[in-house]
């Protein structure tokens, strides 16, 4: 393991420090931050994500393409409506879901994206 750069000096650059300081989130905003990418730390719930940003679908379209029961399907879509980031919608007895918005697709893309980067190298 590469060994890390530390700064051996004390010298406190207080026009930096109060910069970001005015810039940086209250504590409960970044707490709620931590706490949504928190739900994208399990593997299922991320390939749900996927699945999702790709079509609209129902537990049991999610639960053949996982290969896996509708009920921890709808564990974990429970965890992800929790967190805001799917919505459902009813057609008949049919319940379709989706992301919750483009912000969410967003986030699950840069992510992958950063991740494939790390691939190329």
């Amino acid at each position: 393991m590469k060994d890390i750069d530390v700064c051996c000096s004390n010298e406190l650059h207080e026009d930096i420090v109060d910069s970001v300081r005015e810039q940086m989130p209250d504590t409960e905003m970044l707490y709620e931050l931590a706490e949504l990418f928190k739900v994208f730390g399990d593997t299922t719930r991320v390939r749900i994500l996927y699945a999702l940003s790709a079509k609209e679908m129902c537990v049991c379209d999610i639960a053949d393409l996982l290969d896996m029961t509708h009920s921890s399907i709808s564990h974990q879509l429970r965890v992800l409506k929790q967190a805001r980031l799917v919505k459902f919608r009813k057609e008949g007895k049919t319940v379709f879901y989706s992301l919750d918005d483009c912000h969410i697709s967003q986030i699950f893309s840069c992510g992958l994206e950063h991740i494939e980067e790390r691939y190329k190298r």
